[in-house]
């Protein structure tokens, strides 16, 4: 029986939990982490309050757990970067959150090379990936110590490795996707081909060991949250899906060992590396899911997230949402986009409001399933999906109605270091396989779309002419 404490280090959060193949999940811990979101699209966050999530929800797991722990798993962000001293771990800048569009300058000096890098990378110019935020952090902040995501500052705490991911490597833009490896000549583009960039390995490697969470114990399961999502959902073979809501909602479909290029506006990268392959993934984002919900809540139409299915409107009234609170994504690509409300009256309630900040979200991913379908060369027949926000039935139910699709809800709240733990667990046995490590799961609940087809495709073209307007006063701002 192998035991692992599984760290998932996001962006509102660090959940920890202590999972075993007999007992199931056994001990969970969270520490909440509020980024700071400053004027021009900077989010940032603190590193010492990253870290210390990650300690305490760490130790506090263990503690409950009340059981020897055989190996510590970590999955991460993915794009979040910072700058540090390689030689006391002290970071030298704030953590430039993933949501940070401040790069925009750094990807417009570029843009000439837009179609170059994507062909290298499998991804879109954009400031969401990590290196257009290494150059702003170097340009803007300081140059000194290295500048790395989260994951590799976060493991060089608890083992003194310098390291990361491939799935985590293949968000930076600075990465040759059908190599696997980082790429000098990109990392010229973006001025960074001076710094010293951690050692790539894979998903289901030992990395070190470590103390920080009592005995000294094996840490491996490095991998990106979304990748660690699509591994404990059992998305292993080609064509499965799944969408992850949180912060952001996070479309991924497995391409197996062919790295797809999308002709669609999404992206492709590294969904993990295990028993000597390389897998790849597509995957399309919506940039405020939760952080949509928060806003509800900020301007006092909301108290919780859990009032959501009480207080939403049966119909929208004609009031229709793109919650382009933070930019457009795939297939867009509008990081300047706001958001918009539009068919508002002095009719409108908040529970119209709450219903269309929902369906905007959906038809958002439903942009994502469409797309993923024509980089697949078959549409999905069904979507799985994870993420605090799967508990609203509003929302689940408007995402089957507009994408027409069944929708199954993962049975556990904690799929992202559920798969960082299925990884992990392979590292320290790699006798049994990746499906053995993840095991079989059937769905909490099974969303169908009540929606006519007609009625779908007529609220997605209005949709996605709202969406349209929005990219495009975003590119003219």
């Amino acid at each position: 029986m192998t035991t692992i404490l599984a760290i998932d280090q996001g962006t509102s959060g660090t959940k920890a939990i202590v999972v075993d193949a007999e007992d199931g999940t056994v001990a969970i811990a969270e520490e909440t982490i509020r980024p700071t979101y400053l004027p021009g699209g900077g989010v940032e966050q603190n590193p010492h309050e990253l870290l210390d999530s990650v300690l305490t929800a760490g130790r506090r797991a263990v503690s409950m757990a009340g059981r020897p722990i055989d190996g510590v798993a970590l999955a991460n962000q993915g794009e979040t970067v910072l700058a540090w001293d390689e030689a006391t771990g002290t970071p030298l800048s704030p953590a430039i959150v993933w949501q940070d569009s401040r790069a925009g300058s750094i990807c417009a000096e570029l843009a000439e090379h837009r179609e170059a890098i994507a062909q290298r990378t499998g991804l879109v110019l954009d400031p969401y990936f990590s290196a257009p935020k290494m150059a702003w952090l170097r340009r803007n902040l300081t140059r000194d110590g290295v500048v790395t995501t989260t994951d590799t500052w976060l493991v060089h705490h608890l083992t003194g490795e310098f390291v990361t991911d491939a799935s985590t490597a293949s968000r930076s833009l600075i990465f040759d996707l059908d190599g696997a490896a980082w790429d000098g000549r990109l990392a010229d583009l973006f001025s960074l081909g001076d710094e010293r960039l951690p050692r790539i390995v894979g998903s289901d490697e030992v990395v070190g060991t470590t103390r920080a969470f009592g005995q000294e114990m094996p840490v491996a399961g490095l991998i990106v949250d979304q990748q660690a999502a699509l591994v404990a959902e059992a998305c292993l073979e080609q064509g499965t899906a799944k969408c992850t809501y949180g912060t952001g909602a996070f479309l991924l479909a497995n391409t197996g060992s062919d790295p797809v290029r999308s002709s669609a506006g999404l992206t492709t990268s590294v969904a993990w590396q295990a028993a000597g392959q390389t897998l790849y993934c597509v995957d399309g984002q919506v940039y405020t899911v939760a952080s949509a919900v928060r806003w509800l809540q900020d301007l006092g139409l909301l108290q919780s997230a859990t009032e959501i299915d009480a207080l939403v409107a049966k119909d929208s009234d004609g009031v229709m949402c793109v919650p382009a609170f933070a930019g457009l994504a795939a297939p867009w690509w509008a990081s300047e986009a706001t958001a918009s409300l539009t068919g508002i009256t002095l009719a409108t309630r908040r529970e119209h409001l709450i219903l269309a900040v929902l369906q905007g979200i959906a038809a958002q991913v439903t942009e994502l399933t469409a797309l993923v379908g024509r980089d697949l060369g078959r549409p999905l027949n069904r979507l799985r999906v994870d993420g605090g926000l799967t508990n609203s039935a509003a929302l689940m139910q408007a995402q089957a109605d507009i994408a027409q699709l069944p929708v199954d809800i993962y049975p556990n709240a904690h799929a992202t270091p559920l798969g960082a733990a299925a990884l992990a667990r392979c590292a320290l046995d790699p006798a049994i396989s990746l499906e053995e490590a993840v095991g079989d799961w059937q769905p909490a609940t099974v969303y169908e779309p009540r929606w006519s087809e007609d009625r779908a495709q007529e609220f997605r073209t209005t949709w996605a002419q709202a969406a349209e307007a929005c990219a495009t006063k975003g590119d003219h701002s």
